[in-house]
């Protein structure tokens, strides 16, 4: 039995992939990837719906190296797709040579993004990845080179596809057609493709080249204010978001909170100076129910132990000048 493995983000095209080749009599295994920006919860469903075994596997740190300094640079935000399907491929490729699994595919469309999915955007995704002579796009193949897989008979291209172009028609009769009746709407998923979190990751590599996942998880939650070249402030906006700064905070970096008067938890991260702590004691103190005290207390948690100080709550016009 011919055996591939599928690249399933949980979307559309790339269950349709699956499906596509499921319906030749191939044996289809999926895998989904986990980072930062992106994770497996969608996959998981389609994969339950078109019934195929999944793989699920955590990339985010190779990932965020990749994200810093992309070969092929970025679209219109901070998403780098050709890097980014490519390094999904040379992962996903690493597994098929070692499993035995014949060819990798996904669910591309030629021409359905300007910038990512034209021809030689594919080619170069194929080459970079390291397995050009195997991978197979079904839903647009009949409009690609004839592959290695597809001489050989291992998949019938009579039976590949030759959609193209950004309307979705096609893949909705297919849907209905196949049976597909709860999917994901097109677009969105990865946090990469989005301007808000985009400015916010573009302003931490800048100044924190070296940042880690667990800094990159710090930009989904709360306020984010930029207290120096070499600092920054997140903060709590409610509950949830306190949780997740207290369960986020690690060795280095400073937690905040004021003791006198319910307020939010900060979190200072980078390498900030005496002046930057005390700049986000006033930025927090702003945000807590002391923000028209003259002056309020606050506690400094850190691995050297624990300090107060007394700051001047900052007038809110100001802190929203150190928004990121």
């Amino acid at each position: 039995m011919v055996k591939a493995l599928g690249l399933l983000s949980g979307g559309l095209d790339s269950s349709l992939a699956a499906v596509c080749l499921k319906k030749q009599g191939i044996h289809v295994t999926c895998i989904a990837f986990v980072t930062p920006f992106f994770g497996s919860a969608k996959a998981e469903h389609m994969a339950q719906m078109i019934d195929v075994p999944l793989m699920i596997k955590d990339i985010s740190d190779v990932h965020l190296n990749m994200v810093k300094a992309p070969r092929y640079g970025y679209g219109k935000n901070m998403n780098p797709c050709i890097d980014c399907h490519a390094m999904m491929f040379r992962l996903a490729g690493n597994i098929m040579n070692d499993q035995g699994f014949e060819f990798l595919f996904s669910g591309e469309v030629l021409g359905q993004r300007p910038m990512s999915q034209n021809a030689n955007a594919l080619r170069s995704v194929a080459n970079f990845s390291g397995h050009p002579e195997r991978i197979l796009r079904p839903l647009s193949a009949k409009l690609l080179p004839v592959t290695k897989m597809e001489e050989q008979g291992l998949v019938d291209r009579d039976l590949l596809l030759d959609i193209q172009g950004r309307s979705r028609k096609r893949q909705e009769a297919l849907a209905k057609e196949w049976g597909l009746v709860d999917y994901p709407s097109s677009g969105g998923g990865c946090l990469l493709t989005e301007k808000h979190f985009s400015d916010r990751l573009r302003d931490l590599i800048v100044h924190e080249p070296d940042c880690s996942v667990n800094d990159v998880e710090l930009l989904k939650i709360g306020r984010q204010f930029r207290l120096s070249d070499h600092s920054k402030l997140v903060l709590g906006r409610h509950q949830e978001d306190n949780e997740g700064i207290e369960a986020r905070h690690s060795a280095g970096q400073t937690l905040l909170r004021t003791p006198g008067v319910p307020g939010p938890l900060g979190l200072v991260s980078g390498v900030p100076s005496t002046e930057d702590i005390e700049l986000a004691g006033a930025i927090l103190a702003s945000y807590g129910k002391g923000k028209d005290q003259q002056t309020v207390k606050v506690l400094a948690l850190n691995s050297d132990g624990e300090k107060t100080f007394v700051v001047k709550p900052m007038p809110r016009c100001e802190t929203m000048k150190k928004i990121v």
